[in-house]
């Protein structure tokens, strides 16, 4: 048995629109890779910008560190030879002191300034309460004794000076209002208060 298969007259009208679906799904194709190529670029650049901006933020925050810990450094350079002077507070008079360390039955007070820092100090007061000032200034170290006799205020104290301050006399009462307190320039030109118990703070001027 025999088969034949009658081929038609090919229909030219269908090619265009073939062609035309062809193009169109390879244009469709085209866009698609360009658009998902782009976003990858997008990606990658947020990405990389994402780590930029970690990375100066981790920067920025070490050169903040840095700086508190250099500022902390120049702030302990300066206060450090504040820190290396003393003063040893007596009250003179009678032999009895209260509780609170008070003068009790004493007329004077004798403040002792240590400079241990290797450099001077300068301008050096002691004032006893608010108005009064030493009426006499000794150094402790001078090689005679009878040498040691200072001018009031002390003009400076070398490094490793003792200087003896020496206040009025006064009743008993006021000796008790009058606490010496100390003023001084480093050797860098702050100017610092230290008070008998201790305290250490710069002022702006001679007690201000």
């Amino acid at each position: 048995m025999r088969w034949e298969v009658a081929v038609g007259p090919l229909q030219w009208g269908d090619v265009p629109t073939a062609l035309g679906t062809c193009f169109a799904g390879g244009a469709a194709w085209f866009a698609y890779q360009t658009i998902k190529s782009q976003r990858q670029q997008i990606n990658e650049q947020r990405e990389f910008i994402a780590e930029q901006t970690r990375f100066m933020a981790e920067q920025q925050q070490n050169l903040v560190l840095e700086r508190a810990e250099l500022q902390d450094q120049a702030e302990e350079r300066r206060i450090s030879q504040a820190r290396d002077v003393a003063m040893i507070s007596e009250a003179r008079g009678s032999t009895t002191i209260d509780e609170y360390g008070d003068a009790d039955g004493y007329d004077s007070w004798l403040a002792t300034v240590l400079n241990r820092s290797r450099d001077p100090i300068h301008d050096v007061v002691v004032r006893f309460g608010d108005a009064y000032n030493a009426d006499s200034v000794t150094d402790l170290k001078a090689r005679h004794p009878d040498s040691g006799s200072r001018p009031v205020p002390a003009p400076l104290i070398p490094g490793g000076g003792e200087f003896a301050f020496f206040s009025p006399r006064w009743s008993e009462g006021t000796v008790r209002r009058n606490r010496p307190v100390l003023f001084f320039t480093d050797d860098n030109g702050a100017r610092w208060r230290l008070d008998s118990y201790g305290k250490l703070e710069e002022v702006l001027a001679d007690g201000a």
